[in-house]
């Protein structure tokens, strides 16, 4: 067997019954096991999971690559986030002091800034480039506890750079051991001089065909297609064709939607059959109760509410009409965040979410979001052995110490292999 974590103060489960996912009753009742042991097996999958003294009888005979004693300390699935665009150039630290000075998203947007800022330097960068500065993003996503990733393409706007993109994120799925669902999101933004029309036949003319003809010749494997549905960028009739034609392709849906105007994104996203919408700052009542009927998740975004002092999120009437909610850090220049255990704190004091309800947010519901709920975001019997070590007797630390998790996750591990070992955890336990 690769590794054995032993005698861990609480061992937190998430899901114990193969649940796809976790509505409001559900996560009321998240799975922790107290003086509990964990067995990974060589090909990456959790064997075992139960009481250390059980676990210790039946694997007696058994040989480990690696043992860890959790005395003291908890054990927690890895994190997913499930909503980020870590691969751009040039950063926009300059638009962070006007949107303090009182700038708005859009004002900024229309006088050549935000998206399109980043795309003209995105354009400009070399694949090599990207890939540096992705791979260290993604290094210190990981550092923070994320061992399975959301990553947009969506700052080239044209079909080459948004293969360059998507390239680098392929690169990446590839190299490293941290798990990458991979969105296409030529649709984030309406290309200079073109209009939105004009860039949504682009968009189904030649972007997806050609991601339809790299995927059979095995070179890139795109998982999700995105559009902005949002006023002055993607109308709903554009981004209905748009998401149709991804959809036609094998694309799972997964946008943004609904987050500075009412759009009846979610409606829309119920009505196609969407995995997931993110943002959803300003959806409508009835769209709500589509995603809850159409089990589509609503990925939430703590940091851009606060980022840009938006109306926050309603997470509480989502959870209470049964809407299955995850979370994103929505990385990305306008959000410089990495930290899920951050966007959790966030997601519990704004959003008035509970620590488990954003724990299962942060976990099997993100992983729902991604369809990936079969195999991440708990920890089961059969599924991935992706996981944290933290170095706390009580597993909600990990979302109470605001910004804490530099000195506090111990051990992240992805498939059973330890692919962070944190010198700068104290001996004694969090205080």
């Amino acid at each position: 067997h690769r590794l054995l974590l032993e005698n861990a103060e609480q061992l937190v489960l998430v899901c114990g019954r193969r649940e796809p996912y976790l509505r409001r009753d559900g996560a009321a009742r998240l799975g922790v096991l107290r003086a509990a042991s964990l067995v990974v097996g060589l090909d990456g999958c959790i064997k075992a999971v139960g009481q250390a003294e059980v676990i210790r009888n039946q694997f007696s005979e058994a040989t480990f690559e690696r043992i860890i004693d959790c005395s003291g300390k908890c054990v927690l699935p890895g994190l997913v986030d499930a909503h980020t665009h870590p691969v751009w150039a040039g950063d926009r630290v300059h638009e962070f002091a006007m949107k303090l000075a009182g700038a708005s998203y859009m004002e900024i947007h229309q006088a050549g800034g935000g998206i399109h800022f980043t795309v003209e330097h995105t354009r400009k960068a070399t694949e090599d480039e990207l890939f540096t500065s992705f791979q260290h993003r993604l290094e210190r996503m990981l550092r923070a506890g994320s061992t399975l990733v959301e990553c947009k393409s969506g700052y080239g706007l044209n079909l080459e750079t948004e293969l360059k993109m998507l390239r680098v994120i392929e690169r990446a799925k590839n190299s490293m051991d941290i798990g990458i669902s991979s969105t296409y999101c030529g649709a984030h933004a309406v290309p200079k001089g073109k209009t939105a029309t004009e860039a949504t036949d682009d968009i189904i003319n030649n972007h997806l065909p050609k991601l339809k003809e790299l995927k059979l010749s095995d070179k890139i494997h795109v998982n999700n297609i995105d559009v902005f549905c949002e006023k002055g960028v993607f109308d709903l009739e554009s981004t209905r064709r748009i998401l149709q034609a991804g959809k036609n392709i094998g694309l799972q849906i997964n946008f943004h939607g609904d987050e500075l105007h009412p759009m009846k994104s979610a409606e829309l996203g119920a009505e196609l059959g969407a995995q997931a919408i993110s943002h959803l700052e300003e959806v409508t009542d009835e769209g709500i109760a589509a995603m809850a009927r159409a089990k589509c998740a609503a990925v939430l975004l703590p940091t851009t509410a606060y980022m840009l002092r938006l109306k926050q999120p309603q997470a509480r009437k989502m959870l209470e009409e049964g809407v299955i909610v995850a979370l994103g850090s929505d990385f990305n220049p306008n959000a410089y965040c990495f930290s899920m255990p951050m966007v959790m704190h966030l997601a519990c004091v704004n959003m008035k979410m509970s620590m488990n309800e954003a724990l299962a947010a942060a976990t099997i519901n993100a992983a729902y979001a991604l369809g990936k709920s079969d195999t991440h975001g708990s920890l089961e019997v059969g599924k991935q052995g992706d996981l944290l070590i933290i170095n706390s007797s009580r597993w909600e630390h990990l979302i109470y110490q605001f910004g804490g998790h530099e000195t506090l996750i111990k051990y992240v591990i992805v498939k059973g292999k330890v692919i962070y070992e944190n010198e700068k955890c104290e001996t004694m336990s969090s205080y």
